[in-house]
């Protein structure tokens, strides 16, 4: 088989510039070496709306915006000479590694890969999702096209608003709304936490004294041709709302801030094996689907909080598809499943095998619920491998663990481990 390149990344956000440069700096240069596929007018993906500051402190050690954490890496991209297909969309995957994509320069494109890197990040959900009753007028945005709308393209998407859900995005547009000018009235919450980091809470809201409603929602939209109110309930232990808890607010705008969905059709296309918690494919130690030679990385495998997070994953995907086409990945005799214990929504990656994971290894996972004063546990049966104690976990808040490869290769036997949250109290 001929082979048009050695490496296809699809998407040129974070996760896509991260892993290209990583695959390139490992040794993989030349023409028809790596070729980033991205659907959009320009590199850096969400980053270039995000004008906001806040990124970079672990990655960099310093305070960057969005673009400016975007520029480190495609202006790298540019002095590598990566190449790189703009407007460019990817409609199918094979198995095999053929990508089929269509632009208007080209128009369709074939393109047979020895490796893909998966990189489309993850979208919105919208009120059709969500499902609230009320009329269908225009004012209705989900906050990250709002985002753009302002940070990119000069428009104000209202005047009078009112957000629902507490996502990262959700709060910091309330913020940003409210130093154009316009008048943010509230934030209204189904849950009994915020979905978003407390930096975000304390910043975009607390400091601009915009109310957060928890165990909430919006149960009712008014206008015909705009907007002209919504009403907002207390709800229930199963989110259902309370009668007789309605409140009526006047407002141009609703902003929904309800969630976010990693990027999967082309995943599912390519059969990888999906994960129904994340949404997003079932990895391995190093970032490989179940499809060998196809890797996936970033918001379209779960959906993070930080982008430095997301460049860390990145570059460990890249640096393994380069063992992959050196032929460096060794075959598997201990395969180690990662289970979900008590408290835990779930972890990333999902399988371990520690004859072919790096030093040390990171598990990405989120917690179900708000726990203070407890400890995050990997044990194999009844053994305790690690027990971290955690002032306060959130399901907003990424929580971390690392594994060592030599606390793994102890124990040949070992077939799975469980993370799981210990309360206060419960800790031995």
């Amino acid at each position: 088989m001929g082979y048009d390149y050695d490496v296809v990344v699809v998407g040129a956000g974070p996760a896509g510039l991260a892993a290209a440069l990583a695959i390139y700096e490992q040794g993989v240069q030349g023409a028809h070496s790596i070729l980033i596929i991205e659907r959009d007018r320009e590199l850096g993906g969400i980053l270039q709306q995000c004008i906001h500051n806040g990124f970079g402190l672990q990655y960099f050690k310093e305070e960057l915006s969005g673009p400016e954490y975007a520029l480190r890496f495609i202006n790298k991209i540019n002095e590598y000479g990566i190449e790189y297909k703009l407007n460019t969309m990817v409609i199918d995957i094979t198995a095999d590694k053929r990508v089929i994509a269509v632009n208007k320069e080209n128009g369709m494109l074939e393109i047979q890969a020895k490796a893909v890197v998966l990189c489309m990040g993850c979208r919105e959900r919208s009120r059709g999702a969500i499902n609230i009753p009320g009329t269908r007028p225009a004012g209705i945005f989900t906050a990250g096209t709002a985002q753009r709308f302002v940070n990119m393209e000069g428009y104000m998407p209202g005047k009078e608003i009112v957000i629902l859900g507490s996502g990262d995005i959700g709060l910091i547009m309330a913020r940003r709304l409210t130093l154009e000018g316009a008048s943010v009235k509230t934030v209204v919450e189904i849950l009994p936490y915020s979905s978003g980091l407390t930096r975000n809470i304390v910043q975009c809201l607390q400091d601009y004294d915009i109310p957060l409603y928890l165990n909430h929602t919006v149960t009712q939209i008014y206008g015909k041709e705009r907007v002209t109110g919504i009403t907002f309930a207390k709800v229930d232990e199963n989110r259902k709302p309370i009668l007789n808890t309605e409140k009526l607010i006047p407002c141009d705008t609703l902003l929904l801030s309800v969630g976010l969905i990693p990027e999967n059709e082309l995943s599912k296309k390519a059969n990888l094996e999906m994960s129904p918690v994340t949404g997003g494919p079932v990895v391995n130690e190093i970032m490989e689907s179940s499809v060998e030679g196809i890797f996936t990385c970033g918001n379209v495998v779960h959906v993070h909080d930080l982008v430095d997070n997301v460049t860390k994953e990145s570059e460990l995907a890249g640096r393994s598809l380069v063992r992959y086409l050196l032929e460096q990945i060794k075959p598997t005799t201990q395969n180690i499943k990662v289970v979900n214990g008590d408290g835990v929504a779930y972890v990333v990656p999902q399988m371990i095998h520690p004859e072919n994971m790096e030093e040390e290894i990171t598990l990405y996972l989120r917690v179900k619920n708000v726990y203070q004063n407890a400890a995050l546990t990997v044990r194999t049966g009844s053994q305790v491998l690690q027990s971290n104690k955690k002032r306060i976990m959130a399901p907003g808040e990424m929580q971390m663990i690392i594994l060592k490869r030599d606390q793994l290769l102890i124990n040949k036997d070992l077939n799975d481990v469980t993370i799981e949250v210990v309360k206060a109290g419960e800790q031995k």
